[in-house]
């Protein structure tokens, strides 16, 4: 793409995710030469992306909100914005903003539309009533805002690509997989463990969404400090009020306060974190493809995740961790208890996990693929 100059949108629903998960593209594709704009609700971290030399505008975007009026205007600020900034490319993030973004884009004559879908989301996951009825509705915007030549659909694992085609939302020829966002393995990289007690220390660092596995990691901690084991559960992440599943304060607080898990709440510096853990856990009930397990297995730590689409992507059992079912607490407690009596296992996991990570997970790789598609739609309008 060094020939041909763009002008390129990344849309995403926080400013979170874009400083996060996408710093690196942008900053890749803005070191090329293009003309990137980043766009997503206003946020702590918009500043910071305008800091690092990054152009970020805030939208008004509610992401919760199911006001129709609202909706349409979101829709038709995207419209304007896309006309005055004379966009060649926009790459939206979630399924939210691939269906605005896209409806927006074809609005504004912008051809080439990348969509971006990390797992299913809320509507397709959850089963409340509020979640059945919203699924048509959305199943039927995301066909009209996915389709056409110029479009492809990025998913991150086999299970998400096998979904789409089995339903139907978009044409096979039009998906790409790519595994996730990537990981910095030269920034997360395996250093010296800093011991903070003698204890064996585990971490599920996520936002706190029940489907996280938040209920069965509090669980496995009670069933495994019954057994009167040196075990510290750390739990890494704030409540996420943007999301139905959000896991309400209070819970968290009751926990701490019954001596089951340590809060840290959110932490910006994850390398300090890995550093002083022996293990990570993840007991997800689905996921795209889980930044904080590549994450770890960059700084060689063991992890213990569920057998479900996106984790076992990342997760082989037996070689780079351990795999249990999903929603099944006492499994989770015998894997984070096998880790502790067997510290020569739990190092060799470590060692496989780094080394995957370097083979499939570095942003390098992600990136190369993610400019490949690019090219490949730019060159074919």
């Amino acid at each position: 793409m060094e020939k041909c100059k763009l002008k390129i949108i990344l849309f995403a629903n926080t400013d979170w995710y874009l400083y996060n998960f996408r710093r690196s593209l942008a900053m890749e594709l803005s070191s090329a030469g293009h003309d990137v704009l980043l766009i997503s609700p206003a946020g702590e971290y918009g500043e910071l992306l305008n800091s690092l030399g990054l152009r970020w505008v805030s939208l008004p975007m509610e992401r919760r909100s199911l006001n129709p009026l609202r909706e349409v205007k979101l829709i038709l600020w995207l419209y304007r914005l896309l006309r005055k900034e004379q966009v060649d490319l926009i790459h939206n993030f979630t399924i939210k903003c691939a269906v605005y973004g896209s409806l927006a884009a074809r609005l504004a004559g912008v051809s080439a539309r990348i969509n971006a879908v990390a797992g299913m989301g809320y509507i397709f996951t959850n089963n409340s009533l509020k979640a059945h009825l919203l699924r048509p509705v959305v199943r039927s915007l995301m066909r009209l805002a996915l389709a056409g030549k110029h479009a492809r659909l990025v998913l991150q694992n086999p299970d998400d690509v096998a979904l789409f085609e089995r339903t139907q939302l978009v044409d096979s020829a039009q998906i790409r997989l790519i595994p996730g966002s990537g990981v910095d393995c030269r920034r997360f990289r395996p250093t010296v463990r800093k011991r903070v007690n003698e204890n064996f220390r585990v971490v599920l660092a996520a936002r706190l969404l029940w489907d996280k596995g938040i209920v069965e990691y509090v669980a496995a901690a009670r069933l495994l400090r019954a057994t009167e084991r040196k075990i510290d559960f750390l739990l890494a992440g704030n409540p996420d009020p943007g999301n139905p599943a959000s896991v309400p304060e209070a819970n968290v607080k009751e926990w701490v306060e019954e001596g089951l898990i340590e809060w840290l709440g959110h932490v910006d510096d994850m390398q300090t974190l890995f550093a002083s853990v022996d293990a990570v856990v993840l007991p997800s009930y689905r996921e795209g493809l889980p930044k904080t397990l590549i994450e770890a297995a960059a700084c060689a730590l063991p992890l213990i995740t569920t057998d479900v689409p996106g984790c076992r992507e990342v997760v082989t059992d037996k070689v780079n961790g351990l795999l249990v079912s999903a929603r099944d607490a006492e499994a989770l407690a015998d894997a984070i208890a096998c880790l502790q009596d067997d510290r020569k296992l739990a190092t060799q996991f470590g060692l496989a996990a780094r080394e995957k990570a370097l083979q499939v997970f570095d942003e390098r790789i992600v990136i190369e693929r993610t400019v490949a598609v690019y090219q490949e739609l730019i060159a074919n309008i």
